[in-house]
């Protein structure tokens, strides 16, 4: 079935059911609260959260002080220069990870769903009706912002393990030739073990992480005490002397500063498995203060040992513990990545049922735990990806210009996008609104311009990645908007088709059931012309199936099917699915029978449409964008499979479009 015949790429206008958070609806009151078993199980939501959600975040002391005085653009290691990055690092975590992401970004969730498709989803429609313009550059942003997230998770693994590597060259000089290869086949073993899926694993991410976290803390607190003058970072104004002295070079420092924040956007992203109390309760209780209490222990390491600043993370270790200290790191690094390759193949797969992605093989790796998904071809080429990034920058400093990017301008994308939902949805006034969002922006638009200066020390990476997949996403949308109105003038109207079958001799009706998949949710489907104009017989029952999209993460069984009938045997069934569900036709099926249908599966035929895509029709997009769509939707995952129709009761009808 050809792009315009996928159904489960249709965006409904369904309403998302947001509200501010006095409002917040069952499901998500009961995250909120621990899904509703008590204190329990908060406690144990928030030591899971340690793993999938503060994994990437919970790494960036391996390399984010280093950044700063280490490399090509590296600032003068002197004491107010130390004081200023920490004031920086310092003032950074609580601006914007606890202020914007944990106390505010947080409390916009779509039914307890976060994430920049979720919060896109909240206000598309509101902002939709009330400005066109407006819209199309929400929806441009978002698009832009989800691409940014690719080019993310492409580099966290990478940057993540090879940094952790790196620390076999504070013990001896003699292990660099074996850190490239060694991070190569642990990423590779990362990647591998993907298609068994990450539950099994995910009972030891947080226990693991605790003792991580533990380390780092005790780290810090070590070197802290040798040096406790290092706490009068803590004052801003050290933050607004590092620029008053440093000028340009502070701004472009600041660009590495900003690794201390990378995996912000995790807290948001992965409000749906774990709820805002308990990433709250992580965040606060264990992660921050912890990286508060490393990062300052490598600013007193630097006060006393300025010989360091190659790698003071490791420094900090004892050197009988270093090598444990590097399996740990290497650990830790494996989780990091592992939370962010899930959350890109999550990412995905609300991409392709809100539209914006043609569909993919998807693996769903556990029977209890919603939300576990493999999908190889992603995964395949994100392999890829990471292993030619390690081979072509060769060291974690390298990387650092290409990984700040992505955050910042995803971070900034969210903060604008988070203005509608308080101003549009919980109808904040514009007095109120604007100063929490000007704060917000002043830190994420300060820390873009500072990573833009690295475009040309790997930054042209990652806009290059979102660029290309920011195109496919563009391309495919329009491309299939456009193919259905070829197919809308090329159609029928149901009432017109139903009214020539009476008017006549009545057609030969067989026994059974006949199943004709359709995009549009009022016409007549091309493939159910296109069957009675060569076979001149009906089945008994026919059924008109449209799977939409609804503009909220998940729809109950209960409320998705809605059944009318048509009369002469017809009946049209639009199926609706959330952006985080992956839609199923025997399950549809099953739940017609509750509406009064008598549906046997072993009965059953299904047709579905296979368009050949010729480039040379009425459509305003490109030669080019045709040509790159047809590829696209040729090479789209089989409709059967993905939808999970048996494949011995599939017919499938094709005709030539002109696109």
């Amino acid at each position: 079935m050809s792009a315009a015949q996928e159904p489960g790429s249709v965006s409904a206008s369904a309403p998302a059911g947001a509200q501010p958070p006095a409002s917040l609806d069952a499901e998500a009151a009961a995250r909120e609260h621990g899904n509703g078993h008590g204190n329990g199980r908060t406690m144990t939501l928030a030591l899971a959260a340690l793993g999938v959600v503060y994994g990437d975040i919970g790494t960036s002391p391996l390399y984010a002080v280093k950044e700063c005085f280490h490399g090509e653009h590296a600032i003068a290691l002197s004491q107010p220069n130390i004081l200023g990055v920490l004031s920086l690092i310092f003032w950074s975590l609580l601006i914007v990870v606890s202020l914007k992401y944990v106390m505010f970004v947080m409390r916009a969730d779509n039914k307890g769903e976060g994430g920049i498709f979720a919060l896109l989803a909240l206000v598309k429609s509101s902002v939709e009706r009330s400005d066109k313009t407006r819209h199309t550059l929400l929806i441009t942003s978002a698009l832009f912002g989800a691409a940014l997230l690719y080019g993310d998770g492409i580099i966290t693994p990478a940057i993540s393990v090879l940094s952790a590597m790196e620390g076999m060259n504070v013990a001896t000089n003699a292990a660099e030739p074996f850190i490239i290869p060694g991070t190569c086949v642990i990423l590779v073993a990362l990647f591998w073990v993907q298609k068994r899926g990450t539950e099994r694993i995910g009972r030891v991410f947080g226990p693991l992480m605790i003792l991580w976290f533990s380390v780092l803390a005790t780290l810090g607190v070590m070197a802290i005490a040798g040096q406790p003058h290092i706490l009068v970072a803590l004052n801003p104004i050290h933050a607004v002397r590092f620029f008053v002295v440093n000028h340009w070079h502070g701004l472009i420092v600041l660009g590495s500063v900003v690794l201390c924040i990378t995996g912000g956007e995790a807290l948001y992203a992965d409000m749906g498995h774990f709820g805002r109390r308990p990433i709250r309760m992580s965040w606060y209780a264990i992660v921050l203060p912890s990286l508060v209490l490393n990062y300052f222990g490598q600013g007193a390491l630097l006060l006393a040992r300025p010989d360091m600043a190659f790698n003071p993370f490791f420094a900090l270790v004892p050197q009988v513990l270093l090598y444990p200290m590097v399996a740990l790191a290497t650990i830790a690094t494996v989780i990091a990545s592992q939370a962010m390759i899930s959350g890109v193949f999550s990412l995905t797969q609300q991409a392709m049922q809100l539209g914006y992605c043609p569909r993919m093989h998807i693996i769903n790796t556990s029977a209890e735990t919603k939300g576990q998904i493999y999908l190889p071809g992603v995964n395949n080429a994100m392999m890829l990806a990471c292993i030619g990034l390690v081979l072509a920058f060769k060291s974690s400093s390298g990387l650092a210009g290409a990984y700040g990017i992505a955050v910042t301008a995803t971070m900034a994308i969210t903060s604008v996008i988070f203005f509608f939902v308080v101003h549009t949805l919980w109808r904040w006034s514009v007095w109120k609104t604007a100063p929490l969002i000007t704060l917000f922006l002043l830190f994420d638009i300060t820390y873009l311009v500072s990573n833009l200066l690295k475009i040309f020390d790997g930054g042209w990476f990652t806009l290059t990645v979102a660029g290309f997949i920011m195109l496919g996403m563009v391309t495919w949308r329009e491309g299939k908007a456009a193919l259905g109105r070829q197919f809308q003038s090329m159609g029928l109207p149901m009432d017109l088709f139903l009214n020539s079958l009476v008017a006549g001799k009545p057609p030969v009706r067989v026994p059974g059931t006949a199943v004709f998949m359709s995009v549009s949710s009022t016409g007549t489907p091309i493939t159910l012309l296109h069957h009675y104009k060569h076979n001149k017989v009906l089945h008994e029952q026919i059924l008109l199936l449209s799977i939409v999209s609804a503009e909220s993460p998940f729809v109950p069984a209960g409320q998705r099917l809605t059944v009318t009938s048509l009369g002469h045997g017809f009946f049209r069934i639009i199926a609706t699915y959330g952006f985080m569900q992956t839609p199923n036709v025997p399950d549809i099926l099953q739940q017609a029978k509750s509406h009064g249908l008598n549906v046997e599966l072993m009965n059953t035929t299904f047709y579905l449409g296979r368009e050949s895509l010729l480039t040379g029709g009425p459509s305003r997009m490109s030669s080019w964008r045709k040509s790159l769509f047809a590829f696209m939707s040729r090479n789209a995952w089989n409709a059967t499979t993905f939808f999970g129709i048996p494949p011995g009761r599939v017919v499938e009808l094709g005709t030539q479009v002109r696109l």
